[in-house]
């Protein structure tokens, strides 16, 4: 009678949880081991979107807590009516290397399959009511990545990567800009991290990235393609200082170069940099100089992204600086190495000075903590 009793307390005490399996979910907060990946627990503010931590529009926008294989791995808002997400957030933590061999994945909650709560291969054959199916992506004549927002390049260990291949977390994106510059600046922005933003010797920092749809640009007909894409992160330095950073670009081809708007001490000009690069590389040519506008400061994204949700952008708290310091106070990314793309695996390996790769150029601010 006993162990009866006892079977029944336990129960009632689960069915008293919270929803700690839930997977699409009213509010991020419904779910504590979802609001880690935000710092301080705090979501970004997108007017007309998510405010305050609520979502607008529950039947267009769901916030996800990306569960796979029994543990979240992050968080993404979904934009059921453009087929794709809003934004991804995940903690950087490390990295690893290689590339899983992973099959693209669906939500299955929203669809209402079967009330599954983990992540799900995609079937093929299927077109979904929803979110973007495989077969949107499959032989299209647009040359549209998978682009992930959560990169597989910023995870700590093999699942985690695998967790990433949902299309969830996908939006089509140029294959030039996704496997050039916007490659290379998530190694780059993965290499800062991991030199710089250590808290008591753990690897820690705070990232969002986000798209923003296009009006009527469409992959399939179904899919939204977005205008923009950009990443925005926060931690506390190696120096116990608050430094943040942004980047954007638009997702295009890109085969002009195009002017920097800002030079420093040493750096040469793009027409410079391009004939140097190109006689350096064993591609005879083709190297693109990256654009200015892959690298700002908080405030610089929130100006650009005021512009299309309204006044009231913010994406971290407060202790996060928004603006820009002078170059000569930031933290170096390494030496002389810099950071390149090998894109089918998912990592990112150092080549010298003499490589034909460029790295971004970081505009991130700091603050002194008091």
């Amino acid at each position: 009678m006993m162990g009866v009793l006892n079977h029944l307390s336990t129960l009632l005490l689960l069915s008293l949880l919270p929803p700690a399996l839930s997977h699409v979910v009213d509010k991020f907060s419904d779910v504590p081991r979802c609001q880690k990946f935000f710092l301080e627990g705090t979501t970004p503010n997108l007017p007309g979107i998510l405010v305050g931590g609520k979502v607008q529009d529950q039947n267009r926008y769901k916030p996800i807590c990306q569960l796979f294989n029994n543990i979240y791995r992050f968080a993404t808002l979904y934009d059921t009516t453009n087929r794709i997400p809003v934004f991804s957030a995940y903690t950087f933590t490390g990295n690893t290397s290689g590339r899983p061999s992973q099959s693209w994945m669906i939500e299955p909650q929203l669809e209402d399959i079967n009330n599954q709560r983990d992540m799900k291969v995609d079937n093929k054959a299927v077109t979904h009511n929803f979110q973007a199916a495989d077969a949107d992506y499959d032989k299209n004549k647009m040359k549209m990545d998978r682009g992930h927002l959560f990169p597989c390049s910023h995870v700590p260990d093999d699942e985690t990567m695998r967790s990433t291949f949902t299309l969830t977390n996908a939006v089509p994106q140029d294959s030039s800009f996704n496997r050039g510059r916007w490659c290379k600046m998530e190694c780059n922005v993965r290499k800062y991290i991991v030199e710089n933003c250590k808290n008591n010797n753990k690897i820690e920092a705070y990232v969002v990235t986000g798209a923003v749809p296009n009006i009527t640009n469409k992959l399939n007909n179904r899919v939204n393609i977005p205008d923009i894409m950009w990443t925005a992160y926060c931690c506390k330095n190696n120096l116990g200082q608050w430094v943040a950073g942004a980047h954007w670009g638009e997702n295009k081809k890109i085969n002009t170069i195009q002017p920097v708007k800002r030079k420093y001490p040493g750096q040469t000009s793009n027409t410079g940099m391009h004939d140097m690069l190109n006689k350096s590389g064993d591609d005879g040519g083709g190297v693109q100089v990256i654009p200015d506008q892959t690298s700002n400061s908080l405030v610089g994204l929130y100006d650009k992204l005021n512009k299309r949700y309204g006044d009231g952008v913010q994406l971290f708290p407060d202790q996060c600086p928004k603006g820009d310091i002078p170059r000569a106070l930031l933290l170096k990314v390494g030496g002389d190495e810099q950071d390149h793309c090998e894109y089918d695996d998912c990592v990112c390996s150092s080549v010298g000075v003499k490589g034909y790769y460029l790295p971004v150029v970081f505009v991130s601010v700091l603050v002194m903590m008091m």
